[in-house]
């Protein structure tokens, strides 16, 4: 492969990027695009149940997908075509802080799964649950508490999606695609790809991005190999690559007089880098589709053994990331089409100064594919949790398998229409900044979800108290943040009370969210203060794929099964 690649015509002078349309390029991306459309639709059959009309099939994909599929799956869900553009955007532009903290907090992440989510798994699979929500509602039996992690699910999942359609746009920018004034003219190609995306996904359910996750993740393990195989010794080696980089970084910015970024972590952002990495990675599996990937595995093994060789994505993170400072070297000139700087396309510059044609039309659609696995299934579990969480359990409770899957398929829809009016008619900045706010929001959930994965101890309204604490603590703290882009919401690090040092937002937020339901479980139990019924018995937490006690539930999810309400003493155990 490097052979071919020395061998193949020299790339443009990087320091005046080429605007033209790279027709070799997005030849091959719409290629790839339409194999990976055409799976997306045949999808419908495989693996196939009677029907696609029941959440369980369309929204979990008949929770049947074994190890493989669910690595590709998740690793198609967490590491998204946004992942592949901001982490080496931000190491180019800002360094380890901003952009290195993904990888150990992608790591740290892994034992979480191993032991959360296998639980949260087993209890789902022996009640029925689809989202962490319904988790909520039956542990505690409350619908306000339900309500407020499904919404916080929600709105925190709205800004992820329209990233995914931002990371499509800086592929098709760089390869000269969108330069005209009209704006239908200008994002025709967006408009096509969201339509085939909400078409698969209607039809396919979760089975579409599960297949497509293959061809995506394969696509994107080749073009970072080779990149890193082959970019360091062109742009004169590893030694090269990291002079430059420690001197971009060391060089005051005109606008703060500060150092433009960290090389290395100084040691007054140790703090910093460190809570970004743990509330992270506490954050992520909070989300619905991480959650979407995780229900749709067959057993609770399969949980264990992802966790297990997930971390290769890791790897492949860290060479990623590095990319970023591998552009420093090259002298990569990110500029769009509208002329003006954006560090967001330093990737997809980076490989078309560098590779032949086609090889750059292959990492495009690499990245342009690995925008659709996430978007499918982030807008699948963000209609699963509208569907079951708004719609049954506020609107029509009567609700039959049948019109919930329709509900969701129409609510998906919107979701993927709201995520692209998002894209096309606010700043890119915003849906920056709205993610950025939504990381901090959906480790407010952390505790409802978690702790009640181990204990009941905690008060269903301390829970929400501490939620709502938490949720409006890092909202406003968030607001108050500055940068040279935006007056508000300008990052997630600010000063953590008491210690006054550089912090993650999020993770303060989560210890005033823990403290206040803490206490006020003290304040309510000690009152006397009714609290709800729970659903659950200690057994469930081991369930397994096969357990003789797992039937297909005729029931409501949220109601005690049988045996729980004919056994109290093992009801009120499951309550210590």
């Amino acid at each position: 492969m490097t052979g071919l690649l020395a061998a193949a015509p020299s790339a443009a002078d990087p320091s005046t990027p080429n605007t033209g349309v790279n027709t070799v390029a997005v030849v091959i991306l719409v290629l790839l695009f339409a194999v990976v459309t055409i799976m997306g639709f045949l999808a419908s059959r495989w693996r196939r149940a009677d029907s696609l009309d029941s959440l369980d099939e369309w929204g979990l994909g008949g929770r049947s997908f074994g190890t493989w599929i669910t690595w590709f799956l998740l690793g198609g869900d967490l590491y998204t075509a946004y992942t592949f553009i901001a982490v080496p955007a931000a190491m180019y532009g800002a360094g380890a802080v901003s952009g290195f903290f993904a990888v150990p907090y992608t790591i740290i992440v892994y034992p979480m799964i191993f032991f959360f989510m296998s639980r949260l798994w087993s209890v789902s699979h022996r009640h029925g649950y689809v989202t962490a929500a319904d988790f909520v509602q039956g542990r505690y039996g409350s619908r306000g508490l339900a309500l407020a992690v499904a919404a916080t699910g929600f709105i925190a999942t709205m800004p992820y999606i329209a990233l995914q359609l931002v990371g499509i746009q800086a592929v098709l920018e760089v390869a000269g695609i969108g330069g005209s004034d009209n704006i239908v003219a200008k994002d025709a190609p967006l408009f096509v790809a969201f339509a085939l995306l909400a078409a698969y996904t209607y039809s396919s359910g979760l089975r579409a991005p599960a297949i497509i996750a293959f061809v995506k993740d394969l696509l994107i393990y080749l073009v970072i190999i080779v990149a890193i195989l082959y970019l360091p010794g062109k742009v004169g080696g590893w030694d090269t690559i990291f002079s430059a980089a420690e001197q971009k970084m060391n060089t005051p910015n005109p606008a703060t007089g500060k150092p433009t970024g960290a090389f290395v972590p100084a040691s007054t952002q140790h703090i910093a880098y460190a809570t970004l990495a743990f509330g992270s990675a506490m954050a992520l599996f909070m989300y619905p589709h991480s959650i979407t990937a995780v229900l749709s595995s067959k057993s609770r093994d399969t949980i264990r053994r992802n966790a297990s060789i997930l971390p290769a994505y890791s790897f492949v993170l860290a060479l990623l990331a590095l990319l970023g400072w591998v552009a420093i070297a090259a002298g990569t000139q990110p500029i769009g089409l509208d002329g003006k700087p954006n560090p967001q396309l330093v990737v997809p510059q980076l490989i078309e100064d560098q590779f032949p044609d086609w090889f750059t039309g292959i990492a495009f659609a690499a990245i342009a594919i690995g925008a659709l696995v996430p978007a499918a299934i982030m807008s699948i579990a963000a209609a699963n949790t509208f569907t079951r969480n708004v719609y049954k359990a506020w609107i029509r409770p009567e609700a039959t398998p049948a019109q919930e899957a329709k509900v969701s398929k129409l609510v998906s829809l919107a979701v993927k229409l709201f995520a692209l009016g998002f894209v096309l008619t606010l700043d890119k900045q915003n849906a920056i900044n709205f993610q950025l706010l939504g990381g901090i929001w959906i480790l407010q959930t952390f505790p409802a979800i978690v702790c009640g994965l181990y204990t009941r101890w905690f008060h269903r309204w301390a829970l929400l108290a501490g939620w709502a604490v938490g949720f409006g603590y890092g909202t406003y703290a968030a607001y108050t943040v500055s940068s040279p882009a935006t007056e508000h919401f300008g990052g997630s690090l600010l000063d953590i009370p008491l210690i006054k040092q550089l912090g993650y937002i999020a993770l303060t937020a989560f210890v005033l969210n823990m403290l206040v339901a803490a206490l006020l479980t003290l304040v309510f139990r000690a009152a006397g203060v009714p609290d709800g019924k729970d659903a659950t018995a200690p057994g469930d937490y081991y369930a397994d794929a096969g357990d003789p006690r797992v039937d297909q539930y005729d029931q409501d999810p949220f109601e005690p099964t049988v045996d729980e309400q004919e056994g109290g003493a093992r009801g009120a155990a499951g309550r210590a």
